[in-house]
């Protein structure tokens, strides 16, 4: 039996072969679309009840299963499990177009929604009614038979296009290895990278030691090894991942993604596929989008080029190299923050070691929202690494289940991101409580030490944290409107702002004790923590605004012209460039959060929500951090809500006004002094 295509509270890992995901979304697609057919054949008048919320409440347990599989892929993949992906991404992407192009559905959903004004509906109802109108309306309802058809083909190739290049990106991340025999070429390196990179060698069979591209292995080493060949061989790497000429190239996957994505946008009568997607975005347009990244870059280039400046006299003056490369930037930024705070990862890492830094967050949790955390061993798992808690509220009462994932593997994706199993919704009258889960890529624990992190990693923690506070404490009516089901330049907010929770002495308190003394962080750290939260800001805040305005160059305009992904990445990034331009390097090639994940024309989202979450921080320092009736505006405005209202409304029911820019600025250390 299909353990798939039975009910289930939890993701039932431990039961699930490979072989029984395809079948099971044969089955569950078949179902579902019986269950749609049923809405739309109805004899009855369309109504809310019939219509509008019976289509919201289809195909549930398709939506389980779809959440378990991508999950894996993302996180605990194989080629077994690639090749499945591949069959089952153009299944969904059909049944989605049949349920979006099926004309009498809309006509029902288009009836309720013509008479929106004359319905009582609360405003849950009716956030829910123009979702779906919109969603039918924006994604072609309303097209001719023959446009129809080559949206179809156009969504079904972009589905196969995006796990191609998410794949090609995991396969080259995989692929390469920085074998060293001689001890003097790790000069530089801390005693613990050092010990993983001889585990890792280990692991592999191999003598000495081995970086990967991992990121607790790449950073590590960009950031400490003296051997500047070495640190230039490993960053070139990095950056040429898909970008070489084999069979995991993306260069043509880049060139057919945003030509396709322009395609269908046309088809839909948006002016680019960035016209498509802002017009469901707090920004609204790719106008406001560019110039809301110009005026940062206004204010950031000239902080940016100055601090780049001192950076690299500061490397004449220690090596005497000529120029500064993208491969010295972490090495001697790191070096130059030990000269001006004496304070370095290697000094702070002892008091970070995960599980306390886990402890920490959820101390955050409790005193902020009254949310108790316990560990528990009862609920099945993809990976025996993978933790989990039940997550109750100040009367006991259950709240959430959540999975945390913190080590790199093979099988898993770079970076780090939340995601949910299970969503929140009321039905029935019964609250049914989500499941939700982080997924990281934190420094893994050695023969002699547990994982301590680096303080990049706990903000980390803290930012995908936030997102799951976001999930975790959802309270609405429908699963489609749940959580972080939310506009993308405000989802943000949740994960953004709790990192500011990081710098403050009164969070360090509560967890950052030295792993073998106990010993609290001292508080000359703690205040060297806060003095260096702005170290080279200026050139960190114009690099997310150069992946910003190259994510609206590719989805901006009509990428019919451009014949070289290599050429086209170098203009985009020309108003933005520091270092010296490497020919062996692309960006775009490896940019998965555009070309696989869903930032396309979004990824200036990162920054929108920064000015939302610098200014909503204002006010918890203006109340203090732990503030209770902060908090509870907070969690009763914005993270409860979902996507029930637009999110300005929300911001400003939580804030009493719109967000002021200059927080941002103010927070890092971008205004003139006057």
């Amino acid at each position: 039996m299909n353990p798939l295509l039975q009910k289930f509270e939890t993701s039932p890992f431990s039961k699930i072969k490979n072989e029984d995901f395809l079948p099971a979304f044969q089955k569950l697609i078949e179902e579902t679309n019986k269950e749609i057919e049923k809405i739309a054949a109805q004899k009855e008048p369309p109504t809310f009840e019939n219509t509008v919320e019976a289509l919201e409440r289809t195909g549930e347990q398709l939506n389980l299963v779809s959440s378990i599989f991508f999950n894996l892929n993302s996180a605990e993949t194989n080629d077994q499990i690639q090749q499945i992906a591949q069959e089952v991404s153009p299944l969904l992407t059909n049944f989605k177009n049949d349920l979006l192009l099926n004309k009498p559905l809309f006509n029902r959903v288009k009836a309720v929604y013509d008479k929106i004004d004359a319905l009582s509906l609360d405003p849950e109802q009716r956030m829910l009614l123009e979702t779906q109108y919109k969603g039918f309306a924006r994604n072609g309802a309303n097209l001719s038979e023959d446009d129809k058809t080559k949206l179809r083909k156009i969504d079904a190739d972009l589905s196969k296009l995006t796990l191609t290049f998410g794949e090609n990106v995991l396969a080259e991340t995989n692929a390469y290895e920085l074998h060293i025999t001689e001890e003097d070429d790790l000069n530089g390196l801390p005693e613990g990278a050092k010990e993983a990179a001889a585990q890792t060698a280990k692991e592999r069979n191999k003598e000495g030691w081995v970086i990967t591209l991992d990121y607790p292995s790449y950073i590590p080493f960009m950031k400490y090894a003296e051997n500047r060949e070495l640190r230039k061989k490993l960053s070139l790497a990095f950056g040429a991942r898909a970008f070489q000429k084999n069979k995991n190239n993306n260069e043509e996957n880049v060139l057919q993604i945003v030509h396709l994505r322009h395609q269908r946008a046309k088809l839909l009568g948006y002016q680019s596929h960035a016209h498509f997607v802002l017009e469901e975005r707090m920004a609204e347009t790719p106008e406001k989008v560019i110039s809301f990244l110009n005026e940062l870059l206004e204010k950031a280039k000239p902080a940016a080029q100055k601090e780049f400046d001192e950076l690299e006299n500061f490397a004449r003056e220690t090596d005497r190299i000529d120029r500064l490369e993208k491969w010295d930037s972490a090495y001697y930024g790191e070096k130059l923050k030990q000269k001006l705070f004496d304070l370095d990862d290697e000094k702070l890492k002892p008091y970070f070691e995960l599980d306390r830094v886990i402890a920490g967050v959820f101390s955050v949790a409790t005193k902020l929202y009254g949310l108790h955390f316990k560990e528990t061993n009862d609920v099945d798992v993809y990976h025996k690494e993978v933790k989990t808690y039940r997550v109750t509220d100040q009367d006991g009462e259950f709240v959430a289940l959540f999975y945390a994932d913190f080590h790199p593997r093979p099988g898993k994706r770079n970076g780090a991101w939340m995601t949910s199993y299970r969503p929140q919704q009321i039905k029935d009258g019964n609250n049914e409580r989500p499941h939700i889960s982080i997924v990281c890529n934190f420094t893994k624990p050695t023969a002699s030490k547990p994982s301590l992190l680096t303080f990049n990693e706990v903000t980390t923690l803290f930012h995908e944290f936030g997102h799951a506070l976001h999930g975790m404490l959802a309270n609405t009516t429908y699963s489609g409107l749940s959580g972080t089901n939310v506009y993308w330049d405000f989802v943000e907010l949740p994960s953004q702002i709790l990192e500011n929770w990081c710098y403050e002495k009164e969070t360090l308190e509560l967890f950052a004790t030295h792993y073998k003394t106990g010993e609290l962080i001292p508080m000359e750290y703690v205040k060297k923590i806060k003095e260096s939260s702005t170290f080279l800001e200026g050139m960190q805040t114009l690099r997310q605004i150069s992946f910003g305005l190259l994510d609206m160059a590719w989805h901006g305009a009509d990428p019919s012209g451009i014949k070289d992904v290599k050429a086209f990445e170098s203009n985009a990034f020309e108003a933005t460039r520091l270092f010296p331009e490497t020919a062996e390097t692309c960006m775009s090639t490896s940019f998965s959060h555009i070309f696989q994940g869903g930032y396309s024309a979004g990824y200036y989202s990162y920054k929108w929500a920064e000015v939302l979450d610098a200014d909503a921080f204002e006010y918890f320092k203006q109340e203090g951090i732990f503030n209770k009736n902060v908090a509870t505006k907070f969690k009763n405005s914005v993270l409860s809500k979902g996507g029930t209202m637009e999110p300005m409304k929300l911001y400003i029911k939580f804030r009493g006004k719109k967000p002021n820019p200059e927080a941002l600025l103010r927070r890092a250390g971008l205004l003139k002094k006057d």
